[in-house]
Protein backbone atom coordinates (compact mmCIF):
# COMPACT_ATOMS: atom_id res chain seq x y z
CA UNK A 1 0.00 0.00 0.00
CA UNK A 2 1.91 3.25 -0.85
CA UNK A 3 1.98 6.74 1.05
CA UNK A 4 2.84 9.85 0.18
CA UNK A 5 4.62 9.55 3.53
CA UNK A 6 5.94 6.58 5.29
CA UNK A 7 8.19 6.05 8.92
CA UNK A 8 9.38 2.31 9.11
CA UNK A 9 9.84 0.56 12.32
CA UNK A 10 11.91 -2.41 12.92
CA UNK A 11 11.02 -4.63 15.38
CA UNK A 12 13.41 -6.61 17.72
CA UNK A 13 11.21 -8.19 19.43
CA UNK A 14 9.73 -5.48 21.86
CA UNK A 15 5.69 -5.60 22.68
CA UNK A 16 5.75 -1.96 22.53
CA UNK A 17 6.77 -1.92 18.68
CA UNK A 18 2.70 -1.52 17.60
CA UNK A 19 2.27 0.99 20.32
CA UNK A 20 5.34 2.87 19.13
CA UNK A 21 3.51 2.62 15.67
CA UNK A 22 -0.07 3.72 17.37
CA UNK A 23 1.71 6.50 18.75
CA UNK A 24 3.65 7.90 15.08
CA UNK A 25 0.21 7.09 13.56
CA UNK A 26 -1.86 9.69 16.14
CA UNK A 27 0.95 12.18 14.88
CA UNK A 28 -0.42 12.07 11.51
CA UNK A 29 2.36 10.04 9.70
CA UNK A 30 1.65 6.62 8.28
CA UNK A 31 4.00 3.66 9.11
CA UNK A 32 4.27 0.03 9.07
CA UNK A 33 6.30 -2.36 11.17
CA UNK A 34 9.07 -4.66 9.56
CA UNK A 35 11.00 -7.65 11.44
CA UNK A 36 14.92 -6.82 12.11
CA UNK A 37 16.39 -9.81 9.93
CA UNK A 38 14.75 -7.71 6.65
CA UNK A 39 17.27 -6.85 3.90
CA UNK A 40 18.43 -3.12 4.21
CA UNK A 41 16.89 -3.43 0.26
CA UNK A 42 13.70 -4.01 1.26
CA UNK A 43 13.67 -1.72 4.22
CA UNK A 44 14.48 1.28 2.38
CA UNK A 45 12.09 0.02 -0.61
CA UNK A 46 9.64 2.11 0.67
CA UNK A 47 11.25 5.49 0.78
CA UNK A 48 10.79 6.02 4.51
CA UNK A 49 11.27 9.41 5.50
CA UNK A 50 12.49 7.95 8.77
CA UNK A 51 13.22 4.42 10.71
CA UNK A 52 12.39 3.91 14.51
CA UNK A 53 14.07 0.90 16.45
CA UNK A 54 11.84 -0.59 19.12
CA UNK A 55 12.91 -1.80 22.23
CA UNK A 56 13.28 -5.65 22.88
CA UNK A 57 14.15 -8.18 25.72
CA UNK A 58 17.63 -9.53 24.46
CA UNK A 59 21.06 -7.75 25.17
CA UNK A 60 22.89 -7.42 22.37
CA UNK A 61 26.01 -9.02 24.18
CA UNK A 62 24.29 -12.20 23.56
CA UNK A 63 25.51 -15.07 21.50
CA UNK A 64 22.51 -14.62 18.19
CA UNK A 65 20.93 -11.47 19.32
CA UNK A 66 18.94 -9.69 16.92
CA UNK A 67 20.91 -7.60 14.14
CA UNK A 68 20.01 -5.83 11.49
CA UNK A 69 21.55 -4.86 8.13
CA UNK A 70 23.76 -2.47 8.47
CA UNK A 71 23.11 -1.00 5.36
CA UNK A 72 20.32 1.12 7.03
CA UNK A 73 22.89 3.81 8.76
CA UNK A 74 23.96 4.12 5.18
CA UNK A 75 20.93 5.23 3.88
CA UNK A 76 21.50 8.84 5.25
CA UNK A 77 17.42 8.37 6.79
CA UNK A 78 16.90 10.01 9.95
CA UNK A 79 16.77 6.79 12.84
CA UNK A 80 15.74 6.93 16.40
CA UNK A 81 16.68 3.85 18.27
CA UNK A 82 14.52 2.76 21.91
CA UNK A 83 15.84 1.10 24.42
CA UNK A 84 17.60 -2.42 22.84
CA UNK A 85 17.27 0.45 19.59
CA UNK A 86 19.40 2.67 21.30
CA UNK A 87 21.99 -0.19 22.20
CA UNK A 88 22.00 -1.66 18.97
CA UNK A 89 23.20 1.56 17.12
CA UNK A 90 25.39 2.14 19.65
CA UNK A 91 27.43 -1.11 19.26
CA UNK A 92 27.13 -1.31 15.57
CA UNK A 93 28.43 1.80 15.29
CA UNK A 94 31.38 1.31 17.44
CA UNK A 95 30.51 1.85 20.97
CA UNK A 96 30.05 -0.27 23.99
CA UNK A 97 26.90 -1.63 25.95
CA UNK A 98 27.07 -3.22 28.93
CA UNK A 99 25.01 -4.54 31.98
CA UNK A 100 25.73 -1.95 34.78
CA UNK A 101 25.38 -2.89 38.63
CA UNK A 102 22.22 -0.98 39.41
CA UNK A 103 19.23 -1.69 36.32
CA UNK A 104 16.26 0.86 35.93
CA UNK A 105 12.66 0.24 35.92
CA UNK A 106 10.28 2.49 36.08
CA UNK A 107 9.71 6.03 36.34
CA UNK A 108 12.75 7.67 36.31
CA UNK A 109 13.83 11.82 36.30
CA UNK A 110 15.35 12.33 32.97
CA UNK A 111 17.49 15.23 32.76
CA UNK A 112 18.46 16.34 29.59
CA UNK A 113 21.68 17.85 28.12
CA UNK A 114 22.09 21.25 26.77
CA UNK A 115 19.55 21.32 23.10
CA UNK A 116 18.87 19.17 20.65
CA UNK A 117 15.63 18.82 18.35
CA UNK A 118 14.79 15.87 19.63
CA UNK A 119 13.72 17.55 23.03
CA UNK A 120 12.71 20.75 21.88
CA UNK A 121 9.70 21.99 23.69
CA UNK A 122 10.80 19.63 26.50
CA UNK A 123 11.04 20.03 30.40
CA UNK A 124 14.92 20.49 31.73
CA UNK A 125 13.67 17.33 33.72
CA UNK A 126 10.80 15.27 33.06
CA UNK A 127 9.52 11.46 33.76
CA UNK A 128 10.71 9.08 31.61
CA UNK A 129 9.34 5.10 31.74
CA UNK A 130 12.77 2.82 31.65
CA UNK A 131 13.12 -0.75 31.45
CA UNK A 132 16.52 -2.28 30.88
CA UNK A 133 19.52 -4.23 31.75
CA UNK A 134 22.18 -3.46 29.56
CA UNK A 135 23.48 0.77 29.05
CA UNK A 136 25.77 2.42 26.52
CA UNK A 137 28.78 2.96 28.22
CA UNK A 138 30.65 4.49 25.33
CA UNK A 139 28.98 6.55 22.68
CA UNK A 140 30.35 5.63 18.87
CA UNK A 141 32.38 8.33 17.33
CA UNK A 142 30.55 11.86 16.26
CA UNK A 143 27.80 10.93 18.89
CA UNK A 144 27.21 14.01 21.88
CA UNK A 145 25.42 13.42 25.42
CA UNK A 146 21.75 14.74 25.19
CA UNK A 147 20.33 13.38 27.93
CA UNK A 148 21.07 11.59 31.32
CA UNK A 149 19.38 10.11 34.36
CA UNK A 150 21.22 9.29 38.41
CA UNK A 151 21.44 5.64 37.01
CA UNK A 152 22.20 5.65 33.19
CA UNK A 153 24.80 8.56 32.68
CA UNK A 154 24.17 7.88 28.74
CA UNK A 155 20.26 8.04 28.77
CA UNK A 156 19.95 9.72 25.09
CA UNK A 157 22.73 10.53 22.62
CA UNK A 158 22.40 12.19 19.47
CA UNK A 159 25.07 11.83 15.76
CA UNK A 160 23.29 15.25 14.51
CA UNK A 161 25.18 15.84 11.71
CA UNK A 162 23.57 11.89 10.28
CA UNK A 163 20.39 12.55 12.28
CA UNK A 164 20.59 9.51 14.21
CA UNK A 165 18.91 10.06 17.58
CA UNK A 166 19.14 7.64 20.61
CA UNK A 167 17.13 7.65 23.82
CA UNK A 168 17.30 4.06 26.73
CA UNK A 169 13.87 5.17 28.03
CA UNK A 170 10.49 4.18 26.47
CA UNK A 171 8.55 7.79 24.49
CA UNK A 172 5.45 5.65 23.18
CA UNK A 173 3.98 4.81 26.64
CA UNK A 174 2.12 7.49 28.36
CA UNK A 175 4.38 7.34 31.60
CA UNK A 176 7.15 9.22 29.81
CA UNK A 177 4.73 12.38 30.45
CA UNK A 178 6.31 14.24 26.83
CA UNK A 179 7.20 11.38 24.86
CA UNK A 180 4.77 12.58 22.15
CA UNK A 181 6.31 15.94 21.77
CA UNK A 182 9.66 13.85 21.84
CA UNK A 183 7.90 11.48 19.04
CA UNK A 184 6.45 14.68 16.94
CA UNK A 185 9.69 16.15 16.99
CA UNK A 186 11.25 13.36 15.54
CA UNK A 187 8.83 13.21 12.89
CA UNK A 188 8.51 16.94 11.90
CA UNK A 189 11.40 18.54 12.55
CA UNK A 190 14.24 15.76 12.20
CA UNK A 191 12.70 13.79 9.49
CA UNK A 192 10.90 16.84 8.32
CA UNK A 193 7.49 14.98 7.39
CA UNK A 194 4.28 16.65 6.81
CA UNK A 195 1.05 14.66 8.55
CA UNK A 196 -2.38 14.66 7.73
CA UNK A 197 -2.30 11.13 7.57
CA UNK A 198 -5.64 9.65 9.14
CA UNK A 199 -7.89 6.63 9.49
CA UNK A 200 -10.31 8.38 6.63
CA UNK A 201 -8.01 8.62 4.38
CA UNK A 202 -6.56 5.46 4.43
CA UNK A 203 -10.12 3.70 3.98
CA UNK A 204 -9.62 6.12 0.86
CA UNK A 205 -6.21 4.68 0.08
CA UNK A 206 -7.08 1.05 0.26
CA UNK A 207 -10.13 0.78 -1.32
CA UNK A 208 -8.24 2.19 -4.50
CA UNK A 209 -5.16 -0.22 -3.71
CA UNK A 210 -7.66 -3.22 -3.61
CA UNK A 211 -9.21 -2.26 -6.52
CA UNK A 212 -6.08 -1.49 -8.57
CA UNK A 213 -4.90 -4.82 -7.23
CA UNK A 214 -8.13 -7.20 -7.86
CA UNK A 215 -9.12 -5.80 -11.26
CA UNK A 216 -12.06 -7.37 -12.64
CA UNK A 217 -11.22 -11.05 -10.65
CA UNK A 218 -12.76 -12.70 -7.87
CA UNK A 219 -12.25 -12.96 -4.09
CA UNK A 220 -13.00 -15.25 -1.04
CA UNK A 221 -13.13 -14.02 2.11
CA UNK A 222 -13.53 -15.70 5.59
CA UNK A 223 -15.66 -13.82 7.76
CA UNK A 224 -16.35 -14.85 11.53
CA UNK A 225 -18.53 -11.60 12.65
CA UNK A 226 -15.14 -10.72 14.67
CA UNK A 227 -13.84 -7.00 14.05
CA UNK A 228 -10.87 -8.15 12.14
CA UNK A 229 -12.23 -10.24 9.41
CA UNK A 230 -15.70 -7.68 9.23
CA UNK A 231 -13.43 -4.77 8.64
CA UNK A 232 -11.56 -6.62 6.03
CA UNK A 233 -14.81 -7.48 4.31
CA UNK A 234 -16.13 -3.98 4.23
CA UNK A 235 -13.09 -2.60 2.73
CA UNK A 236 -13.75 -4.97 -0.16
CA UNK A 237 -17.02 -4.81 -0.20
CA UNK A 238 -16.67 -0.89 -0.55
CA UNK A 239 -13.69 -2.32 -3.39
CA UNK A 240 -15.10 -4.59 -5.34
CA UNK A 241 -18.35 -5.55 -4.93
CA UNK A 242 -20.34 -8.20 -5.95
CA UNK A 243 -16.55 -9.89 -7.34
CA UNK A 244 -16.67 -10.80 -3.32
CA UNK A 245 -17.91 -13.59 -2.33
CA UNK A 246 -18.18 -13.90 2.15
CA UNK A 247 -18.50 -16.90 4.05
CA UNK A 248 -19.78 -15.92 7.13
CA UNK A 249 -18.96 -19.31 9.68
CA UNK A 250 -21.89 -19.27 12.23
CA UNK A 251 -19.88 -21.25 15.20
CA UNK A 252 -22.77 -20.48 17.21
CA UNK A 253 -20.35 -18.42 19.87
CA UNK A 254 -21.41 -14.77 19.01
CA UNK A 255 -23.57 -12.81 21.61
CA UNK A 256 -27.41 -13.71 21.41
CA UNK A 257 -29.01 -12.34 17.89
CA UNK A 258 -25.25 -11.63 16.57
CA UNK A 259 -25.58 -13.75 13.85
CA UNK A 260 -28.15 -11.95 12.44
CA UNK A 261 -26.96 -8.85 12.93
CA UNK A 262 -23.85 -9.50 10.79
CA UNK A 263 -25.66 -10.63 7.93
CA UNK A 264 -27.75 -7.53 7.84
CA UNK A 265 -24.66 -5.60 8.01
CA UNK A 266 -23.01 -6.80 5.17
CA UNK A 267 -26.48 -6.40 3.56
CA UNK A 268 -26.03 -3.50 2.61
CA UNK A 269 -23.04 -4.23 -0.50
CA UNK A 270 -24.15 -5.76 -3.47
CA UNK A 271 -21.91 -9.08 -2.82
CA UNK A 272 -22.21 -12.91 -2.26
CA UNK A 273 -23.36 -14.11 0.90
CA UNK A 274 -22.75 -17.20 2.00
CA UNK A 275 -23.82 -17.98 6.00
CA UNK A 276 -22.61 -21.57 7.27
CA UNK A 277 -24.90 -22.35 10.54
CA UNK A 278 -22.26 -24.89 12.72
CA UNK A 279 -23.30 -24.35 16.06
CA UNK A 280 -24.07 -27.98 16.56
CA UNK A 281 -20.63 -29.06 14.95
CA UNK A 282 -18.67 -26.58 17.02
CA UNK A 283 -20.29 -26.77 20.65
CA UNK A 284 -19.72 -30.60 19.97
CA UNK A 285 -16.31 -30.21 19.60
CA UNK A 286 -15.84 -28.14 22.30
CA UNK A 287 -18.12 -30.67 24.65
CA UNK A 288 -16.09 -31.47 27.73
CA UNK A 289 -13.09 -29.26 27.16
CA UNK A 290 -12.30 -26.67 30.12
CA UNK A 291 -8.95 -25.26 28.78
CA UNK A 292 -9.21 -22.21 27.39
CA UNK A 293 -6.15 -22.52 25.21
CA UNK A 294 -7.93 -25.19 24.40
CA UNK A 295 -10.80 -24.07 23.35
CA UNK A 296 -9.20 -21.25 21.15
CA UNK A 297 -7.70 -23.80 19.21
CA UNK A 298 -9.81 -26.00 18.85
CA UNK A 299 -12.14 -23.09 17.59
CA UNK A 300 -9.73 -22.09 15.41
CA UNK A 301 -9.05 -25.22 13.61
CA UNK A 302 -12.64 -26.64 13.06
CA UNK A 303 -13.55 -22.75 11.52
CA UNK A 304 -10.28 -23.47 8.77
CA UNK A 305 -12.21 -26.95 8.35
CA UNK A 306 -15.73 -25.59 7.83
CA UNK A 307 -14.35 -22.80 5.64
CA UNK A 308 -12.48 -25.19 3.27
CA UNK A 309 -15.86 -27.12 2.96
CA UNK A 310 -17.28 -24.75 1.57
CA UNK A 311 -15.15 -22.77 -0.68
CA UNK A 312 -14.87 -26.15 -2.40
CA UNK A 313 -18.78 -25.60 -3.06
CA UNK A 314 -17.80 -22.21 -4.75
CA UNK A 315 -14.95 -22.94 -6.77
CA UNK A 316 -12.04 -21.68 -8.20
CA UNK A 317 -11.82 -17.53 -7.05
CA UNK A 318 -8.78 -15.33 -7.68
CA UNK A 319 -7.77 -13.95 -4.85
CA UNK A 320 -8.11 -14.92 -0.68
CA UNK A 321 -8.32 -12.07 1.76
CA UNK A 322 -7.53 -12.62 5.45
CA UNK A 323 -7.52 -9.37 7.93
CA UNK A 324 -5.78 -9.43 11.07
CA UNK A 325 -5.65 -6.60 13.78
CA UNK A 326 -2.73 -4.73 15.96
CA UNK A 327 -4.29 -6.22 19.03
CA UNK A 328 -4.40 -9.89 17.69
CA UNK A 329 -0.83 -9.89 16.51
CA UNK A 330 0.64 -8.60 19.60
CA UNK A 331 -0.86 -11.52 22.02
CA UNK A 332 -0.20 -14.03 19.08
CA UNK A 333 3.56 -13.33 19.40
CA UNK A 334 4.88 -11.65 16.20
CA UNK A 335 8.20 -12.05 15.44
CA UNK A 336 10.55 -12.81 18.54
CA UNK A 337 7.80 -11.45 20.61
CA UNK A 338 6.42 -14.08 23.49
CA UNK A 339 2.80 -15.77 22.74
CA UNK A 340 0.69 -13.55 25.60
CA UNK A 341 -2.96 -14.79 24.50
Amino acid sequence: MKHQETVIIIDFGGQYAQLIARRVRECGVYCEILPYNKPAEEILSHNPKGVIFSGGPASVNMENAPQLDEGVFKAGVPILGICYGMQLMAKDLGGTVASPEKHEYGHTEFSRNGSCPLFENISEKTAVWMSHGDAVTDMPAGFGLIGHTELTPTAAMADEARRFYAVQFHPEVVHTTEGTQMLKNFLFRICECEGGWSMENYIDIAVANIRQQVGDHNVLCALSGGVDSSVAAALLAEAVGNQLTCVFVDHGLLRLHEGDEVEAAFSKWNLHFRRVNAETRFLGKLTGVEEPEQKRKIVGEEFIRVFEEEAKKIGAVDFLAQGTIYPDVIESGTGEAATIK
